[in-house]
């Protein structure tokens, strides 16, 4: 039978990739997004992503602020295919360009709402489900951090902290799955060539090469070569992972 997943953040970016990358390995995909528009991204985005892989991809919109509604979108995926065995959550904003003491209460508000408990919400929605079998051994969580969880970025000490705190989630959400066979782990991109991205270099007023040459990689990494590192956690032999977290990052150094 085919393993299903539920991917945040699938409109655009890594998370659209991630759906690719899993269909690919013959996944069925619950996609979501809050798809407010631009800068963000759109509902036709969204469409595009499930119309390119047919009957393997339900979409949804869902802002992961909003429990309930993730829950509906879990409630769904069972519905259709009768397990959950993955859960990825790339959903995530940007703000930043200030020092921390100049950065206004809206910026961190919203960074910790979507970034950190969007994360949090997707696990306590998605968690239950995949201890619920068929399979809970093979049922993997994945959260989307950022060498922001690891490293100080100038003048974005809020996505630092949302980050960070993506880290300390998954670490402690694997010692609370011990023995259950459910596993949970973090995947730390660097400077990946996303909307995100180019949202990250005009606040700087740079380039993403410029960006990216703080990598050892000295090129921006692809969306395509994340979802591929996430695929890897998110299989059955992503186990060993547990608790980790994996710098994707091309060598990325502060």
């Amino acid at each position: 039978m085919n393993r299903v997943a539920l991917v945040t953040g699938a409109a655009r970016g890594i998370g659209a990739a991630t759906v690719a990358r899993l269909v690919t390995d013959g996944y069925r995909v619950m996609a979501v997004d809050s798809c407010e528009g631009p800068p963000l991204a759109t509902p036709a985005e969204l469409n595009a992503v499930a119309a390119a892989h047919g009957d393997a991809v339900l979409a949804e919109v869902v802002d992961v602020r909003d429990r309930a509604a993730l829950s509906e979108a879990v409630t769904r995926t069972l519905e259709h295919w009768h397990r959950l065995d993955v859960a990825i959550a790339c959903a995530a904003v940007m703000r930043g360009g200030a020092p921390l003491w100049e950065t206004p209460d809206a910026d961190l508000d919203l960074l910790w709402e979507v970034d950190a408990k969007g994360v949090w919400n997707t696990a306590a929605t998605t968690v239950p489900a995949m201890l619920a079998g068929p399979d809970p051994s093979g049922c993997r969580f994945v959260a989307v951090a950022s060498a922001a969880g690891t490293h100080g970025m100038f003048r974005l000490a809020a996505y630092n902290a949302a980050k960070h705190a993506v880290v300390g989630m998954v670490k402690g959400l694997a010692a609370d799955l011990a023995g259950t066979g459910v596993t949970a782990c973090a995947v730390s991109p660097g400077s990946t060539d996303t909307p995100m991205l180019q949202a990250t270099a005009q606040l700087y007023n740079v380039t993403i090469e410029e960006l990216a040459r703080h990598q050892l990689i000295r090129e921006p990494i692809a969306a395509g070569e994340i979802a591929e590192t996430i695929a890897l956690c998110a299989a059955p032999a992503g186990r060993v992972m547990n608790g980790s977290v994996l710098h994707a990052d091309g060598g990325f150094t502060s």
